[in-house]
C-alpha cells in the first residue's frame, strides 16, 4: 500500500472515531508521533518514580513511608505499561533504559529555574529534573504535577491509538490516589499555622513549575496531534483547566497561587517541552 493511501484510511478511521489498533494501520508520521508522546509518559513515569525513592525511608511516620513506597510502585508500574507499549511497536525497550538509567536519577539544583527547556537526552517532562528536598516538597508534588498529569492524562483516554487508552485507565486511578494524598497534606500544611508559610512557598515553586509543563499555545506540533487525535484539546485549554481547578482547592485552604508568566514568548521553539 503506498504512503498516501495509507494516510488516506488512517485519517478516515480517525475521523469515523475508530481505535488504531496495529502498526501497519499506520502512517510513519503517525508511529513517531505516537512513540514520541509514549516516551515521554514512560521516561517520565520512570524519573519520577526514582526521585521518590528517597522519601520512603523520610516520610514523617510509617503510614506515610508505605504510602510512598505504594507510590514508587505504582510508578514504576505506569513505566513498565508504557514501555511495554513502546516494545510492541519496536521500540528497543531495554536498551533504551540501560542507556538512560543514571540520566534518570540526575537532579538539579533546587534553586534553579530551568522554565521550559530540557537538559539530558531521555524525554521526561522537564518537572522531573527538580529535585524533592522536604515532606512539603513531596506533598506539592502530588498537589500539582500529578494534578497537572492526570489533566493531559483525560485526551489519552479518548485518543486514537487503543492499546493506549486502555493502558491508561489502570494507570489514571492510581494518578487520582497520588493527587487525594497529596489534597490531605496539602490541607493539613496549609491549615496549621506553624507550617503555613512553607506550605505557600512549596505551593509557589511547584505551581509555576507545573503551568510550564504543558507546552505553548496552538503550536505546530499540538496542531498535528490533535490531527491524528493523540491529544483532543490545545495545550493551553489543558492548562486552563488546571489552573481552575487548583485555584478553587488552594484558595480553599487559605493560599494564593503566584503570578506565572510563560517563558516560550523569548525562546526559540526547539527550547520547549513538544507539543
Amino acid at each position: 500500500m503506498m504512503e498516501g493511501e495509507r494516510e488516506e484510511r488512517l485519517l478516515a478511521k480517525i475521523r469515523a472515531g475508530e481505535p488504531i489498533e496495529s502498526p501497519e494501520e499506520m502512517t510513519e508520521e503517525y508511529r513517531e508521533n505516537l512513540i514520541h508522546l509514549m516516551t515521554m509518559q514512560a521516561d517520565s513515569e520512570l524519573a519520577g518514580a526514582y526521585g521518590y525513592v528517597p522519601w520512603i525511608t523520610k516520610a514523617p511516620t510509617v503510614e506515610e513511608k508505605h504510602v510512598v513506597a505504594q507510590i514508587v510502585e505504582d510508578e514504576v508500574r505506569h513505566a513498565m505499561v508504557m514501555y511495554g507499549l513502546l516494545a510492541d511497536l519496536g521500540v528497543d525497550v531495554e536498551g533504551r533504559v540501560r542507556a538512560h538509567d543514571q540520566v534518570f536519577t540526575m537532579r538539579i539544583d533546587s534553586d534553579a529555574d530551568l522554565g521550559t527547556a530540557r537538559i539530558t537526552s531521555d524525554k521526561r517532562v522537564n518537572i522531573f529534573y527538580y529535585p524533592i528536598d522536604t515532606w512539603a516538597d513531596f506533598v506539592f508534588f502530588n498537589f500539582c504535577m500529578d494534578r497537572g498529569a492526570g489533566h493531559q492524562l483525560e485526551d489519552v483516554r479518548t485518543c486514537s491509538y487503543g492499546p493506549w487508552v486502555r493502558a491508561i485507565e489502570g494507570i489514571f486511578k492510581e494518578e487520582k490516589f497520588h493527587i487525594r494524598h497529596g489534597e490531605y497534606w496539602v490541607k493539613r500544611l496549609a491549615e496549621d499555622p506553624a507550617t503555613h508559610a512553607v506550605a505557600q512557598a512549596t505551593l509557589n515553586r511547584w505551581f509555576i513549575r507545573t503551568m510550564n509543563i504543558f507546552g505553548r499555545p496552538a503550536s505546530p506540533k499540538n496542531v498535528l496531534y490533535r490531527k491524528l487525535r493523540l491529544k483532543v484539546r490545545d495545550n493551553d485549554e489543558v492548562r486552563q483547566a488546571f489552573l481552575s481547578e487548583v485555584k478553587g482547592l488552594a484558595g480553599a485552604v487559605g493560599l494564593t497561587l503566584p503570578e506565572w508568566k510563560p517563558a516560550w514568548a523569548e525562546l526559540p521553539e526547539e527550547s520547549h517541552i513538544p507539543g
